[in-house]
């Protein structure tokens, strides 16, 4: 299983940006897949989650209506679009998934990328 994010960056408060995150090694379209994210000091906490087929998402309540989760099956591809962004978003951003191989379950995730609102 490999998770690769790309797309973080420095932006401008009230800026967007799009994640994307590319998963290899399992069969994608079968699993929800979330994004989190992390700031210095603190817990890794969840943004927002996707179910395999994309019917269905969650978001931190704190982001909804700014943070949008999409994916696509074809190019196994999971994309995070930030709009409005605060300073207070600035972290780095995790893919994650939960993977399982017969009774057993793995947690995977990417290697982050940093996501930085400042003006």
């Amino acid at each position: 299983v490999q998770l690769v994010e790309s797309g973080g960056g420095l932006v401008q408060p009230g800026g967007s940006l799009r994640l994307s995150c590319a998963a290899s090694g399992f069969t994608f379209s079968r699993y929800g897949m979330s994004w989190y994210r992390q700031t210095p000091g603190s817990e890794r906490e969840l943004v927002a989650s996707i179910t395999s087929t994309g019917s269905s998402t969650n978001y931190a309540d704190s982001l909804k209506g700014r943070f949008t989760i999409s994916r696509d099956n074809v190019k196994n591809t999971v994309f995070l679009q930030m709009n409005s962004l605060r300073p207070e978003d600035t972290a780095v951003y995790y893919c994650y998934v939960r993977y399982r191989s017969g009774l057993k379950v793995y947690d995977y995730w990417g290697q982050g990328t940093q996501v930085t609102v400042s003006s």
